[in-house]
């Protein structure tokens, strides 16, 4: 326990109480650091890989010769997909599929070697759970990868045995051939895009929820508000001294997330490190004034705690990283425009992945700089009106008193 009685009231009477708290009140102590660490250490665990590699597909082979035992080498030598099973028809492929055993069906037809040497077009037909989007798009992108592989090379072939020179059977298979120069996350890791914007989103929530707790102690009852006017010397400094601990305690936190995702992910920081320190230090600040005014605003206590829960769980989606918010309604859109994950995630990816130049990166920071003066004002608002309301209850208890005299 600390000394108070060494202290003068004031931002530092309250900043030390407010760490004293901690140890005797476990549940502040493990929304702020234990709660976010545990939950950032199980989503560093689950995208660790970075990449989902060899998932497993199944194969009805109804040709059975050379060329459709090709197919199925080259289909599983992807890094995508794994061929695991072989099925007799197709009703055993579907059940496989909804059974979540294989991802995806691929059939190759009757007489296809025959077709194509034939110079007819048979069709290969790939069944695949377009509900999951992640595994289904990558099996996808495996099969697409290996079968028009191996009819380009029987293609070739055939040109090349009818006399054609080499370089002309290949210009007339691909006439404008087409460079793709993927950017910014070439190798597509998981890591890399969704666990960066995961963890942000994971600490949102429990910053406004423990802040809407953590405020809404103190002032939740008229007696414990005057209390904490008292040992601030006036509500500016209370609310201070009160916010200023889960301030440092949260940029800890964001610290340790970053150490992980740079140092053990190997997540690139290819912009300004200052900037990226400047926009979380924004970001903190306006989910603290959120939960700062829930719990100023609203009463009890759990309502403030709930309706934070409420604005901040489902932000995820709409920040623009599962789903582009140029393609939302207007409603997803300003939504999305009003929560400071967004712009940090902007800013977040501006100085990580992009590595995005000084003069294009001001706008995520200045609106983040915007919403931390906006919320204060508002805030700064809303203890006026109490401390306005603190000073007429005296007041008016002397006239009450007077007049009952």
């Amino acid at each position: 326990m600390m000394a108070k009685g060494r202290l003068r009231p004031g931002f530092l009477m309250v900043f030390r109480r407010e760490f004293d708290r901690f140890s005797r009140r476990r549940l502040l102590l493990f929304l702020t650091t234990v709660l976010p660490l545990l939950l950032m250490a199980s989503l560093a665990a689950v995208f660790s890989a970075g990449l989902a590699t060899r998932l497993p597909i199944a194969i009805l082979d109804l040709d059975g010769t050379d060329l459709s035992r090709t197919i199925i080498r080259t289909v599983d030598a992807t890094p995508d997909t794994a061929v695991v099973r072989h099925v007799g028809d197709l009703a055993e492929g579907r059940q496989l599929i909804l059974s979540g055993e294989v991802r995806g069906l691929l059939m190759l037809p009757r007489n296809l070697e025959r077709d194509v040497y034939g110079g007819r077009r048979p069709e290969v037909v790939f069944f695949y759970n377009t509900q999951t989007m992640t595994s289904g798009n990558l099996v996808l992108r495996g099969v697409n990868a290996a079968v028009p592989a191996v009819a380009a090379g029987i293609r070739l072939s055939l040109r090349t045995a009818e006399g054609q020179p080499l370089e002309v059977a290949e210009a007339a298979l691909a006439p404008i051939p087409v460079q793709i120069n993927p950017l910014f996350n070439p190798t597509l890791n998981y890591a890399h895009f969704l666990l960066a914007a995961l963890l942000p989103s994971v600490l949102q929530v429990i910053v406004v929820t423990t802040m809407a707790y953590a405020v809404g102690l103190d002032v939740e009852t008229p007696h414990r508000l005057r209390v904490l006017r008292r040992l601030g010397g006036g509500l500016w400094p209370a609310i201070a001294g009160k916010v200023l601990p889960y301030t440092l305690l949260f940029l800890v936190v964001l610290g340790i997330a970053d150490w992980v995702l740079f140092g053990v992910l190997d997540m690139p920081l290819r912009g300004n490190r200052y900037l990226l320190i400047l926009s979380g230090v924004l970001f903190i600040l306006a989910d603290q004034f959120i939960g700062v005014l829930l719990a100023l605003l609203l009463r009890p206590m759990a309502t403030a705690i709930s309706i934070g829960t409420l604005l901040m769980a489902p932000a995820f989606g709409f920040m623009g990283i599962g789903f582009p918010r140029i393609g939302m309604n207007a409603f997803a859109y300003y939504w999305g425009q009003m929560i400071p994950g967004t712009w940090y995630l902007m800013a977040r990816i501006d100085q990580t992945i992009r590595g995005t130049p000084l003069y294009l990166s001001w706008r995520p920071i200045s609106v983040l700089l915007f919403m931390v003066l906006l919320l204060a004002g508002l805030t700064a608002v809303r203890l006026e009106i109490i401390r306005a309301r603190v000073r007429r209850e005296p007041l008016q208890q002397a006239i009450v008193g007077g007049a009952a005299q």
